[in-house]
């Protein structure tokens, strides 16, 4: 059974928005009291995160559609929608989460790293937050957003000091294990190693990390065996410690072309010209692998590397290989520039920037392009002619009526607010009225205006006493 996953395409989506509330505050003598709609919860958003507990991406592999919950609708009496809760999914320290076209969305390394995959949804406003001064009864609310929903892919690449490359069965993974306390699979055949082993290695004052990469062979670069699969993870080591077999039992192999398929490999893949190298030459505990390992020696050396002579089983040069791994990684540290917090921008929009775009396709054809127009689309209910025409108004106090006017739209040309794939169309009409307009201006509600029966009934009964009473002052009797 799969036990390390490192690579996975995870389909994500944030919750929708709560929608508004439409509702008239009722009680028994007072039956218009007023719009008292509440706001709907904001749907819950899509993290990622960073947690050193977690080391593969196999919960996701099984896993892959993950989506948060959807913001409550808000209710009468002013009762806001309950927020959806966040989904926070856990991912190892070195995920790179790339959209479906390789583009690098966020590199996540440190603890406690997030990255928002997917957006939460707004709420809608209910019909109490629509009322104002002009628009004392909203008969509408706003709908809620939907919330972010999209395809994104992880990659895991391993986040260690030093890494051990080589031929299969050359003895990384018996390397590994008594440098540190790494307990990898061991046997006599090639590929044992299928997952990048991490150990932990403390070497005098300097502890550091060192992974074994499963084996390369030719053609890794490309696809071939495991080194496609895993030569990512060697992309953040400082260190590269190249391990050589001296006692192959392959007659067509040599300790010397293997380092120099493997270099290949390397510069095949790229990026990794400039990291140190270290050549290890093991299993020099068998007579025939230390003279081999005394004969190209001074080759390797002469070629500007320095040479470790190695037994993994009989534990010699262990010490003086640790040792040395950990002064280039102290050097290397040491070379990083220092971490300086990251700074806040904050870029205004210009005077003049719009908030929108529009542009015309084909004759007759006009498209508006903007954060606030589309999301106002989206949060409109299209059933509603009131909620139609408070869309409109807020276009055209945004100037799109006017920039369409200016592009040359001309009355029932088609207009669409949005992207081609979800757009909303209409036959644009220069001051766009809605079917509540004919009743009065948006958001009135004429009851208000009209006395109330209780009321006209209290006003009759005094009137009459008030007759009543003139009559009496009067009446003189004779």
């Amino acid at each position: 059974m799969t036990t390390f996953v490192d690579r996975v395409e995870l389909h994500v989506a944030a919750g929708n928005g709560g929608h508004g509330c439409a509702s008239v505050h009722r009680e028994k003598f007072k039956p218009l009291g007023g719009p008292d709609g509440g706001n709907g919860g904001r749907g819950g958003d899509v993290i990622l995160v960073v947690d050193q507990d977690v080391t593969t991406l196999l919960d996701y592999h099984h896993h892959p559609h993950r989506k948060a919950t959807n913001g409550q609708p808000g209710a009468g009496d002013n009762r806001e929608g309950k927020n959806g809760k966040d989904l926070v999914l856990p991912v190892p320290d070195g995920t790179v989460v790339l959209d479906k076209n390789g583009e690098v969305l966020a590199d996540l390394v440190g603890q406690g790293t997030t990255f928002v995959a997917g957006q939460g949804g707004r709420g809608g406003l209910g019909n109490a937050a629509l009322a104002s001064a002009r628009r004392k009864a909203p008969g509408f609310a706003l709908l809620g957003e939907p919330g972010e929903g999209r395809d994104i892919v992880l990659e895991l690449k391993t986040v260690a000091d030093v890494a051990l490359v080589g031929y299969p069965s050359a003895g990384k993974s018996s390397l590994i294990s008594v440098l540190s306390a790494a307990k990898p699979k061991i046997a006599d055949y090639p590929f044992t190693t299928l997952v990048p082993n991490l150990g932990v290695v403390t070497a005098g004052s300097t502890v550091y990390t060192i992974a074994d990469v499963p084996g390369l062979i030719p053609g890794a670069s490309q696809g071939r065996g495991l080194g496609l699969e895993f030569l990512r993870h060697v992309e953040r080591c400082e260190v590269l410690v190249h391990v050589l077999d001296t006692a192959t039992l392959e007659s067509d192999r040599d300790p010397l072309s293997d380092l120099d398929v493997i270099e290949e490999e390397l510069a095949q893949y790229g990026g990794l010209e400039n990291r140190p190298r270290v050549v290890v030459l093991n299993k020099v505990d068998i007579p025939d692998g230390k003279d081999l390992a005394d004969m190209i020696r001074p080759d390797l050396e002469e070629r500007g590397y320095r040479v470790f002579e190695v037994s993994a089983v009989a534990h010699l040069g262990l010490k003086e290989l640790s040792y040395a791994l950990a002064d280039i990684v102290a050097k290397a540290r040491a070379a990083k520039p220092v971490q300086e917090a990251t700074r806040i921008v904050i870029r205004p929009k210009a005077v003049d920037d719009a908030g929108f775009t529009i542009t015309q396709e084909g004759e007759g054809f006009f498209r508006v392009r903007g954060e606030k127009p589309e999301r106002w689309v989206r949060q409109t209910d299209f059933n509603n002619d009131e909620a139609v025409g408070y869309l409109a108004d807020r276009l055209n106090r945004l100037g799109v009526e006017a920039a369409l006017l200016k592009a040359g739209a001309q009355a029932m040309d088609g207009v669409a607010i949005g992207p081609e794939d979800n757009a909303v169309v209409f036959d644009w009409e220069p001051t766009m009225a809605a079917g509540a307009e004919m009743l009065g201006r948006r958001g009135e509600d004429h009851r208000f205006d009209a006395p109330r029966p209780a009321a006209t009934r209290r006003r009759d009964r005094d009137a009459a006493r008030d007759e009543a009473a003139e009559e009496y002052e009067g009446f003189r009797p004779f």
